[in-house]
């Protein structure tokens, strides 16, 4: 069984016939038009407009990436805890925090 394609001439190719010399660009047949009556050329190329949400979550994702990984100040405490003495482990949060993290993997 055939289906016949309609609309769709062979005397103006899609795409470039293999072996010639137009380097695989397919002008615009109104782009080619305007040109040759004198018109300006028009723009071309892609615009993005974005919107305030994602422009927001650009700068947050900035000072994100601008943020220190460790809070130095927090560090320094526990340090300081450590060397003296006084850290104290509560065992029980401790097996909270990883029963949390094992279901947090599932």
């Amino acid at each position: 069984m055939t289906d016949k394609i309609s609309a769709y001439s062979t005397a103006e190719p899609i795409a470039p016939i293999k072996g010639s010399n137009s380097n695989g660009v397919v002008a615009d047949k109104a782009q080619g038009e305007a040109q040759a009556a004198g018109l300006p050329k028009p723009k071309t190329g892609d615009t993005v407009t974005l919107t305030h949400s994602a422009r927001s979550l650009q700068k947050i994702e900035e000072a994100v990436a601008k943020a220190p990984v460790v809070n130095a100040s927090k560090v320094a405490a526990v340090k300081q805890a450590i060397n003296s003495g006084t850290y104290q482990i509560n065992p029980g949060q401790v097996a909270d925090k990883l029963l949390q993290f094992e279901r947090g993997l599932k």
